[in-house]
């Protein structure tokens, strides 16, 4: 089983990446920093967009790991564009038969900023046929998740 940890946060090693390590623990799983590609927002038709690059990569992975950290009340930037760009190069149900976890974590976030997060991301599950394994928002929860 492939796993593909796609990491939102501009911090590497942080906070985002030890809930991925949590959630697969001793797992061999590929870490895509967003913040190394370059994904141009939905609509632009800019030299050097990366997009194809990491469809590729999540296409050829059985378990799709994204994690965000928190930002002005929901999904950060870099998650957020990635989500944006499916529309038009993957048709609904493209990705069934792959699992997806959502690591959703921020210094103080309050309930209803969590539930957006999540709900936009078990849409996202939905509409393309991912097997919706979850959300965790600390190590605990991400610990309990993925066993």
């Amino acid at each position: 089983m492939s796993i593909l940890f796609i990491n939102g946060s501009p911090n590497k090693k942080g906070n985002t990446a030890r809930l991925a390590a949590a959630l697969l623990g001793s797992r061999d799983y590929e870490t895509l920093n967003l913040t190394d590609y370059r994904i141009n927002v939905y609509g632009q038709r800019l030299a050097g967009d990366q997009f194809d690059e990491v469809m590729a990569k999540i296409k050829a992975a059985d378990t799709i790991v994204i994690g965000s950290p928190l930002y002005w009340h929901n999904i950060c930037g870099s998650v957020r564009t990635l989500l944006d760009r499916f529309y038009g190069p993957a048709a609904s149900g493209s990705l069934r038969g792959k699992t997806l976890y959502f690591l959703f974590q921020g210094a103080a976030p309050e309930q209803w900023m969590l539930d957006a997060g999540k709900f936009t991301m078990q849409r996202f599950a939905k509409l393309y046929g991912l097997s919706w394994g979850g959300m965790a928002t600390t190590e605990g929860e991400a610990r309990a998740l993925f066993k």
